[in-house]
Parts: structure tokens; C-alpha cells; sequence
């Protein structure tokens, strides 16, 4: 007889306090404001967030294995409108019919109770493209999320992709490939990786495509005994490939390599005059997934984890080899690099991100009992101009802590980081989420927050869908 499904969440920290399973989906209209929300914003912010509508049934299951959780917030002519949805998977689907979880450890078919046509929870970001939502996970097809909720945007540009272990778990085929904005496939190539990697994000510039390689590595023996999908290896260089953006053949790729390091998310990449291309992502000499340790059980203090925004030049027109020492860019904590997106593969100046500075007075003591786990914490957001060096710091509270921004342009103006940062705040005296908007021009503090009337858990991406 099969055990008895789960009747409540595990007493573990990425089940508990802030991090206890949201499992919301409706909407409330009229958010509260307070501040000043400028009428000239006028769009919708998309995030998305790993959220189990059910309890797993793997010990220990690591939180951004949950379902993806779309939240929505519409912002027009000064007011707040919040809608939240689960994306309709394969997964979601067939595990609330039977009323119990049928998909076993992150990334492990060989653990799922069931087999699964698409195993995704389409739970790590969510973008807009040709008229649809698009919920996307980097080990499957992207999901469309099923309730369109309010008129889009005009959308134009191409949608840039690639997937990695694209010929199966264990491998270490990359298949790079493009889509037209009427959603028409334009090219496809395929590439195979020095090792089978993780490649959490990738780099766009004019004429090149770029992949980071994370030193995090996958065993297809070690999954089908029933192991981790990864496991870190301290002793493999960080590898970043590079293709032509356009008319690539799989011979030409080139592997450029770097010490033994954790490359993070990509903030831009843009060519120079010369022709090289310069890079700029968060780099760190330690295992930032440190959930999965090395083959002996090796893994970082998280405490002592420390990620920082780092520029290599890589010259696409040189034959492979070691990359020179890259420039740190700025050298706090930080993570979750965003930029004017319409600089995006162009020469850039503003970067925005999450950081961690111990100094500004977050209280610990007191928000410590209740935060959780997830990902490694932020108490402040950044703003970064590298034309002048300058770093602006928004500090939003002794008991907050921040997730991803996104920057909003100004309607009407076409000047770089002349506009609006807006990111999900966690409140964690009152227990609740907030939203949290900056005008860039005057950034260590808020225009407007945000409340919201319940708690969302830490999330991982989301974009803003301008209709102006």
C-alpha cells in the first residue's frame, strides 16, 4: 500500500515563517499607496514565484522546487491592481486531480512518483512576448500562463533562447536558437559544452551571444541512484562560450575559460570599438549554491558567500584561452543585476541591484526567527553608475529585506536610467510584502510604497510590460 500523501508542510526553514507556502490565487484591486505613485507609469510588473501548492514528498525538497506562482500588478493612472495565478503545468495539473504530490527531487525523474510528458514548474521567470505570457524554467519548454490580464504593450524585438542539457539529462548539448516577433523560428544551432553544466543566464551583445558556464556539474548515473542533479566541482574553471548572434555553425563556438569561480546573473554586454566585447555579471570565488556541495560534502558558509559585479573583456576574434583578471565593477555583496532594458547588448553606464551591507542597521535579532530559508538575503537596493563610479543606496528598513527590481523608463524620455526602479519588498514585522518605488533621479528613498494585504515568498524573476 502507498504511503499517505503529506497533510501539511515540512517544519524545515524554506517551509516556514516567510517562506510558508503562499498558495494564493485571486486578485485585489485598489492596493494601498502611500506616497506619490506618478501617473505617467503604465504597465504591469510580472513576477514569478516558487510556490507548492502541496507538500512535497522528498525529504528536505529545496524551496525553488515549487510551483510556479505568477503575481501581477497593474499599475495606471496612480492606482494598484494585483492578480495572482499558478501556471497550469503538466505537473500542477495531474498533482491537484489526485490531491497529492507526484514529482520527486529537483531535477530527478527517476524520483517522480509518475512519469511526466513536460516535468516543469515553470517557476524561474516570466516574460512577454508576441501577445502571450510566457512562464519559463531552464530544464523545460516555456508555458504559456493561461490568463492574459490586461492589454499589452506593444511588442517588438526578437525572443533570443537557448537550452542546455537540450539531448537529456547528463548531457552537455546546448541548442541555441531564435524566434522572429510574429513567432516564427529563424535559426537554430547546436553546441556541445566542455562539461555539463549549469547556465543559469546568458549575455547578448549586437553579434555575439555569450554562455556562462557554473561550475555546478550533472551525473546521470548519480540521478538514476537517486542523487542531486548537481553537484559542485571545485576543480573545473569557469567556462564561457561564445557564438555569432547570427549565422553560427556549432564549429564556432569558442571556450574561453577563468579559475574555479561562481558566475552569477548577467547585468550587460556590449562591444567595444576594438571589437572585444565586454562582460558584466556578478562573479564569486565560492559555491554560491551551496545547498549542493562537492563530492565530499563540501560547502560554503552562506555567511561568507559574497558576490560581486565583475567586468571581463573577452575578444570573440582571438583563439580559446584563459581569460585575463576581470575588473570588479563594485565590490559589495550583491546579486540580481537589472538595467535599463533598453540598453540591453549596448554600451550601458546604470546597473541596479540587490545588496547586502550589514552596516545599514538591519535588525537581525528581531527578523532572523521569522525569514526562513531561500536564497541568500538583500537589505538595501543599488544603483550603480559606472561613467562616474558613483553608488546611490536605497535602505528601505531595519526589518526588510528586498527581492529582483525592474527599472521602468519615464514615459517620454529616451535617456538612459531616466526613469523609475520598482521591486517586491519582505516586511518581516508585519509579515506581509510591499512594493517599493524609486524615481531614479532621487533614489535613496521611496516615492511610493505599496502594501499589499498578504506575503509572497521570495521569488526569483519577473519583468515590467510598459503600455506607453
Amino acid at each position: 500500500m502507498a504511503s499517505p500523501a503529506p497533510q501539511h508542510f515540512p517544519n524545515r526553514p524554506q517551509f516556514s515563517d516567510f517562506m510558508k507556502p503562499c498558495r494564493f490565487e485571486g486578485e485585489v484591486q485598489n492596493l494601498e499607496v502611500h506616497g506619490d505613485l506618478p501617473n505617467d507609469i503604465d504597465g504591469t510588473f510580472y513576477r514569478v514565484m516558487p510556490d507548492p501548492q502541496l507538500p512535497p514528498f522528498i525529504d528536505n525538497d529545496p524551496w525553488f522546487n515549487g510551483d510556479g506562482n505568477v503575481s501581477a500588478f497593474r499599475i495606471n493612472n496612480g492606482s494598484v491592481a494585483f492578480q495572482q495565478k499558478y501556471v497550469r503545468t503538466e505537473k500542477f495539473v495531474r498533482e491537484r486531480e489526485v490531491s497529492r504530490a507526484l514529482i520527486g527531487k529537483y531535477r530527478n525523474k527517476f524520483t517522480d512518483a509518475v512519469e511526466f510528458t513536460v516535468r516543469s514548474t515553470a517557476n524561474t521567470n516570466v516574460v512577454s512576448f508576441n501577445g502571450q505570457i510566457l512562464a519559463l524554467k531552464e530544464d523545460s519548454p516555456h508555458m504559456r500562463w493561461i490568463r492574459r490580464l490586461w492589454k499589452q504593450g506593444a511588442l517588438t524585438g526578437e525572443l533570443i533562447c537557448f537550452g542546455y542539457e537540450a539531448k537529456g539529462d547528463g548531457s552537455p548539448d546546448i541548442c541555441y536558437y531564435t524566434i522572429s516577433p510574429d513567432g516564427k523560428f529563424t535559426q537554430t544551432v547546436w553546441l556541445v559544452s566542455p562539461v555539463c553544466g549549469m547556465i543559469h543566464d546568458f549575455a547578448v551583445t549586437e553579434n555575439w551571444v555569450l554562455f556562462p558556464v557554473i561550475a555546478q556539474l550533472c551525473d546521470l548515473e548519480r540521478l538514476k541512484q537517486g542523487g542531486e542533479h548537481w553537484q559542485w566541482s571545485p576543480e573545473t574553471p569557469f567556462y564561457i562560450g561564445v557564438i555569432p548572434r547570427y549565422g553560427a555553425k556549432s564549429s564556432d563556438v569558442k571556450w574561453f575559460t577563468y579559475k574555479n569561480s561562481f558566475p552569477g546573473h548577467t547585468a550587460n554586454a556590449y562591444e567595444q570599438d576594438d571589437g572585444k566585447i565586454v562582460f558584466d555579471l556578478g562573479l564569486s570565488d565560492k559555491n554560491v549554491f551551496y545547498w549542493w556541495p562537492d563530492a565530499q560534502g563540501n560547502s560554503p558558509e552562506p555567511s561568507k558567500i559574497h558576490s560581486q559585479l565583475t567586468r571581463f573583456i573577452v575578444d570573440p576574434n582571438t583563439e580559446e584561452g584563459v581569460l585575463l583578471e576581470p575588473k570588479v565593477l563594485h565590490d559589495g555583496n550583491s546579486e540580481f543585476y537589472r538595467i535599463d532594458d533598453r540598453f540591453s547588448g549596448r554600451k550601458y553606464s546604470h546597473s541596479y541591484f540587490d545588496l547586502m551591507d550589514p552596516r545599514l542597521g538591519t535588525d537581525f535579532a528581531a527578523i532572523g526567527p521569522v525569514m526562513g530559508g531561500g536564497y541568500p538575503p538583500y537589505n538595501s537596493l543599488a544603483h550603480h553608475d559606472e561613467s562616474t563610479g558613483k553608488t546611490e543606496v536605497y535602505f528601505p528598513g531595519r526589518t526588510h529585506l528586498v527581492q529582483e527590481p525592474v527599472f521602468i523608463p519615464r514615459a517620454g524620455s529616451t535617456e538612459e536610467g531616466d526613469g523609475y526602479l520598482l521591486a517586491l519588498v519582505n516586511n518581516y514585522r508585519t509579515l506581509s510584502s510591499e512594493l517599493h518605488l524609486l524615481d531614479c533621479r532621487d533614489f535613496t528613498k521611496a516615492q511610493a510604497t505599496i502594501l499589499l494585504p498578504l506575503r509572497l515568498r521570495a521569488g526569483l524573476h519577473g519583468n515590467w510590460v510598459g503600455n506607453n
